[in-house]
C-alpha cells in the first residue's frame, strides 16, 4: 500500500513540474521569431576564439542583432544578440564581456553566456534567445 502512495505522489509531482506554463509576461516578446540559419566554419581566423572554453564571437547580420556563439566545454551555444528585455534600439545590442553579455543602454542588462540567464541584482523577465547549434567536423550549424 505504501509504494502505491509512493507511486500515486512521484507521478502527480512529475506531472506538476512537466506541465509547461504559456509566458503572458508581455515583455518577452520583444524579440522576433525571424528564421536563423548560419554556418561557422572553425578553421577560419575570425572563429579561434571558439576552440577555446568561454571565448565567445559575435556574428552579425544573423537573429534580432546577431548572435553570440560560445564554446561552453560540453559543446557549443548561440544566443540571439539583442537584450530580450528591451525593444530593439541602438542601445539593445549585446557586447561580450568575458563569458557574459551585456546590454549597451543605461541599464547595463547583464547574462549568462552559460545559460542565457540574467545575473545581477536587476529583477529581470526574459533570459537570452536561444538557438540550437549542431557540430560536423570543423563546421557548426546555427538554425532555428
Amino acid at each position: 500500500m505504501k509504494s502505491s502512495l509512493l507511486v500515486g505522489y512521484l507521478s502527480l509531482l512529475f506531472a506538476l513540474t512537466s506541465c509547461s506554463k504559456k509566458n503572458s509576461n508581455s515583455n518577452c516578446n520583444f524579440l522576433l521569431n525571424v528564421a536563423v540559419n548560419t554556418s561557422v566554419n572553425l578553421n577560419l581566423p575570425q572563429y579561434n576564439p571558439l576552440q577555446y572554453v568561454s571565448q565567445p564571437v559575435h556574428i552579425p547580420n544573423v537573429g534580432n542583432k546577431g548572435i553570440i556563439v560560445m564554446n561552453s566545454g560540453t559543446g557549443y551555444l548561440a544566443w540571439d544578440a539583442s537584450d530580450p528585455n528591451h525593444t530593439p534600439s541602438t542601445c539593445s545590442t549585446l557586447s561580450i564581456s568575458g563569458a557574459e553579455a551585456v546590454c549597451g543602454c543605461d541599464d547595463g542588462n547583464t547574462y549568462s553566456l552559460f545559460t542565457g540567464q540574467p545575473l545581477g541584482e536587476n529583477t529581470l523577465n526574459c533570459g537570452l534567445k536561444f538557438y540550437p547549434v549542431t557540430q560536423n567536423g570543423n563546421t557548426l550549424t546555427i538554425s532555428n
